[in-house]
């Protein structure tokens, strides 16, 4: 039977240099990481709880709060700079060398940069939207600019307008759910380091793609682990066309696409994104010899 983790039981902190990182740990085995996205509210457990059950029974997953996020301290720049120093300071924090990763948007992106810049560290590679560079899309694309609308107004209807933007099926807000994100998306510190990363000047920034998309491209190039990339086919905040770039340049990839899924797939296709992220993970493990 599936085991049942709590939030209170699975919930952990790690002192680094630069503060104290929160996470969740559950399982046995090998070390499976798992980073969250951004947005408001968002923390690894609002992200991957539902997962954590099926992720543990064959990996000690870990759900980190990057800084400026859920339980970790807040940080002084813009939270996707914080991301990858935090990172790093978790795994050596954590004595791991190197770990299968999977990352969520803004996640996905950091764990990229992770296997471009310290190849060593990732043995696979899995990201969910969040990656590569649009191809056909309009810059910036529909969900950023309503998460922007929210972090400047933070009112209850506008981050409810932003979730049904994130999803293919609406009808997965529950009234909890929603609850959930608003109760920490509310939060004055939460506003105040969501806003470093979503803000009019950002919106400015992404209408000029090619700033450093040459950079982009390049990195792409030096990622050596395996690599899958998922995408929701209804994706509004970033497009599907997005994993054409990467798809061709990453080496060892493979592409799945979740149709009637937006951006969250690890919540709104749970059951078929566990089954294939899992599947993908388990490629290294040897059959056990029949007796």
């Amino acid at each position: 039977m599936m085991a049942e983790f709590t939030f209170e039981g699975t919930s952990r902190t790690l002192q680094t240099p630069r503060g104290p990182l929160h996470y969740h740990e559950a399982g046995d085995g090998p070390p499976l990481l798992l980073l969250h996205g951004s947005g408001p509210g968002v923390s690894g457990w609002a992200n991957f709880q539902g997962n954590l059950p099926v992720f543990a029974e064959h990996f000690r997953t870990l759900v980190l709060d990057f800084p400026g996020f859920g339980k970790s301290y807040s940080c002084e720049d813009n939270p996707m700079i914080a991301g990858l120093p935090a990172v790093l300071d978790f795994l050596d924090g954590m004595s791991l060398d190197s770990v299968p990763v999977v990352g969520n948007s803004m996640g996905g992106n950091i764990a990229a940069q992770l296997a471009s810049r310290h190849p060593e560290r990732v043995t696979r590679l899995v990201t969910i939207g969040g990656i590569g560079l649009p191809v056909f899309s309009p810059s910036p694309p529909e969900g950023i600019k309503l998460l922007v609308q929210f972090v400047e107004d933070p009112t209850r209807e506008r981050l409810m307008t932003w979730m049904e933007a994130m999803v293919y099926d609406t009808s997965i807000l529950t009234e909890e759910f929603v609850e959930m994100r608003w109760r920490a998306a509310s939060d004055p510190a939460a506003l105040a380091d969501i806003k470093k990363l979503f803000n009019f000047r950002s919106l400015a920034a992404m209408r000029n793609r090619g700033t450093n998309a040459a950079e982009q491209v390049g990195a792409l190039t030096k990622i050596q682990a395996p690599t899958l990339i998922t995408f929701g086919r209804d994706d509004r905040v970033t497009p599907m066309d997005s994993s054409l770039v990467p798809m061709r340049l990453i080496p060892k990839c493979e592409l799945h696409v979740f149709y009637d899924c937006g951006h969250w797939a690890m919540i709104e296709r749970k059951d078929e994104f566990e089954s294939v992220v899992l599947s993908y993970l388990l490629r290294d493990r040897k059959l056990a010899p029949v007796l």
